[in-house]
């Protein structure tokens, strides 16, 4: 589940509030807003509701979402630097790049399982006919 799946089961005050704080909005050509324009947006005076909310497990838990989404993308950043050093010749990175190699197919291979379909129940037919 990625963090606009999980925001689709928030409740949707919260949920513009979690895409305004952490700018994490669908579109991105648009200015960000202001904390009064924000809030007057949603209809609201204080943010008070939202930052006791913000110590709720459910915000926990979107930001632990959200953080994961960061890192696989800072991942991809090394990744490529360590990649063209290695190229190069560079010994640490090509340490590096061989150990990171190892943790990208491990997580393949468990990333893969999210998207196998289950298999219907059709391809065990073994042919008999129960009368």
């Amino acid at each position: 589940m990625n963090i606009y799946e999980a925001l689709k089961n928030v409740e949707y005050k919260k949920k513009l509030y979690f895409e305004w704080k952490h700018n994490i909005r669908f579109v991105q050509t648009l200015p960000v807003k202001t904390e009064e324009e924000f809030l007057r947006m949603i209809g609201a005076k204080t943010l008070n509701g939202f930052i006791k909310w913000e110590r709720s497990q459910e915000y926990k838990n979107l930001l632990l979402l959200l953080l994961e989404s960061r890192v696989a993308n800072d991942f991809d950043i090394i990744y490529k630097v360590v990649s063209e050093k290695a190229k190069d010749g560079d010994e640490k990175s090509i340490r590096l790049f061989l150990s990171m190699q190892k943790d990208i197919q491990v997580n393949a291979k468990l990333a893969a399982k999210t998207f196998n379909v289950v298999e219907d129940d059709s391809e065990d037919d073994d042919g008999l006919v129960l009368d």
